[in-house]
């Protein structure tokens, strides 16, 4: 049986599952977030693996970046990503990874990167069903009037992971940088 690698790691932000298969991270999600069973066992069937916790150069990689990004010294991950999904989701999983570090847009902006601005929903569905937060930015995706939707982690931590981007926090620290 293939394996996929896993960690939890506790960060700031909540805790963290991170996982890698053959070099490459599938899975840096919230451990407790909504369909985490789903999730995994998407990723799982996918793979044709089991999971095994277990240290991994990649997820070493990985858990050194999230901190880094986590303090305000990364903007964008350098690591070998391995997307699971339909050939649509990794689609807009991969114009999400186009969205500028501390900008956002909208449902309906990647729906149109896409060529298909009636898409919007299942743009929606596919930004949920992202299992790379972070290194795969659907956080900086809003409504269509710029107000929070939807987030993995909940909303109080997508806010969070803004205000970094914007340069008002360091997630490290409980007080804002420039207030």
């Amino acid at each position: 049986m293939n394996h996929i690698y896993i960690q939890y790691f506790k960060t700031g932000i909540g805790e963290m599952i991170l996982g890698a298969f053959e070099g490459q991270l599938c899975l840096l999600d919230y451990r407790y977030r909504q369909m985490r069973q789903a999730m995994d066992d998407r990723i799982k069937k996918g793979l044709n693996a089991e999971f095994l916790e277990h240290e991994d150069e990649i997820i070493t990689q990985a858990r050194i970046q999230l901190e880094e990004y986590l303090s305000g010294k990364r903007t964008r991950f350098d690591l070998p990503l391995l997307m699971v999904g339909t050939g649509f989701q990794k689609a807009v999983w991969n114009a999400l990874v186009e969205v500028p570090y501390g900008k956002t847009a909208t449902y309906l902006d990647l729906a149109k990167s896409l060529g298909n601005e009636k898409a919007v929903r299942a743009v929606a569905a596919a930004n949920g069903a992202n299992a790379l937060a972070i290194a795969v930015p659907c956080h900086r995706i809003v409504g269509s009037h710029g107000e929070l939707t939807g987030y993995s982690g909940g909303l109080a931590v997508k806010q969070r992971l803004l205000q970094l981007e914007q340069g008002r926090r360091n997630l490290f620290d409980n007080q804002y940088k420039n207030n």
